[in-house]
């Protein structure tokens, strides 16, 4: 049985008036009384009617509904940063259509299409790992589409991003390890197209320098995919654990990558820090109950969500074009646990 949504019309028919009454009287209309409008309005709570958002949208040019494109749901920082979206969103009164990349490229151009082509009202976007050409989401903005670009943002568009600190917390994480006695850190990042995995090794850098130790390229490993592909973060440990020099500690800076490194850890039989250290990038909420507990910087994804989308709805609802934008900062916070901890300095 196909189901068929109540109408003006079936309110029309059912309480003797015409469809035009009813939709005055729904809208608040003072050409309306009021003894009509409350039976109108009776009715339509008792049948639990809801305008068709259709039609609305065709009336109002509108369609109260803004879309969202992430690498992955699953991904603990973007379900997080979706929550903080719809709970702006929901308060003012639009719904969120939510689409996952899964780091491709392809599927992150289809998303970008399908979502448009529902005329939804903006979109905010964090990109892909693949992604390098970035026409599919400009020639949208360019035809005044907004919008805004969060975590991983895209420097060739002139619009409101929201991000957190990645260097700072880069930099905070890759001193604490040295602080705790560690040498030849190596860093597990992102593809090298990406803002954040710049933004990180960036930082990793600068502490390096900061504390008079040389840089070492060998122990740059880049996961093309994030590790959302194990086998990519396999085989970038292999490299490292190969090395004449092996490092002592591991700056895992990305989610995945930081959760995928503990798994190969496991696998391996190395023992996290008496082995190996790490500290990674993790919004997980169980990263203190592991054992050893996991050292992580942790990035304020639910207000980060929050703020883009405000930011998007102000876009969206301004009656003159936006031409000034910033670049929103927020500050990640470091948790210093077990995992990077050098075994010496146990008491």
């Amino acid at each position: 049985m196909k189901f068929e949504a109540v109408t003006i019309k079936d309110i029309a028919k059912v309480l003797g008036l015409s469809t035009s009454t009813v939709s005055r009287a729904l809208r608040d209309s003072y050409e309306i009384s009021e003894e009509t409008k409350q039976l109108v309005l009776n009715y339509a709570k008792e049948i639990n009617y809801r305008p068709n958002p259709i039609a609305l949208s065709l009336k109002e040019k509108r369609s109260r509904s803004i879309g969202v494109i992430v690498s992955e749901i699953a991904n603990s920082f973007f379900s997080q940063a979706i929550n903080g979206i719809e709970s702006i969103a929901n308060s003012k009164g639009y719904n969120v259509i939510i689409t996952q990349s899964l780091e491709n490229y392809e599927r992150e151009v289809n998303n970008m299409q399908f979502l448009s082509s529902r005329s939804i009202d903006g979109c905010l976007i964090s990109v892909s790992t693949e992604t390098k050409d970035f026409s599919h989401i400009s020639d949208l903005y360019n035809k005044g589409l907004p919008i805004v670009c969060f975590d991983r943002i895209i420097d060739g568009i002139d619009t409101y991003k929201v991000i957190a600190d990645n260097f700072q917390g880069a930099y905070d994480a890759t001193t604490h390890l040295i602080k705790n006695g560690f040498k030849r850190i190596a860093i597990l990042s992102n593809s090298e197209y990406l803002s954040i995995t710049k933004e990180r090794l960036a930082g990793y850098k600068k502490a390096l320098e900061d504390n008079k130790i040389k840089i070492d390229e060998s122990l740059f490993q880049q996961c093309y995919h994030g590790g959302m592909i194990y086998e990519e973060v396999e085989q970038a440990m292999n490299n490292l654990m190969q090395l004449k020099h092996r490092p002592d500690a591991i700056f895992a800076s990305a989610d995945k990558l930081t959760t995928n490194f503990m798994r190969y850890c496991k696998t391996k039989k190395i023992h996290i820090p008496k082995d190996i250290a790490v500290i990674g990038f993790s919004n997980l909420d169980l990263t203190d109950l592991l054992s050893p507990s996991l050292s992580v910087v942790r990035q304020p994804a639910f207000e980060m969500g929050k703020v883009a989308a405000d930011l998007l709805i102000k876009m969206i609802e301004s009656k003159r074009p936006i031409t000034d934008f910033s670049n929103i900062v927020l500050p990640a916070q470091i948790f210093e646990r077990e995992s990077s901890v050098h075994s010496r300095t146990k008491k």
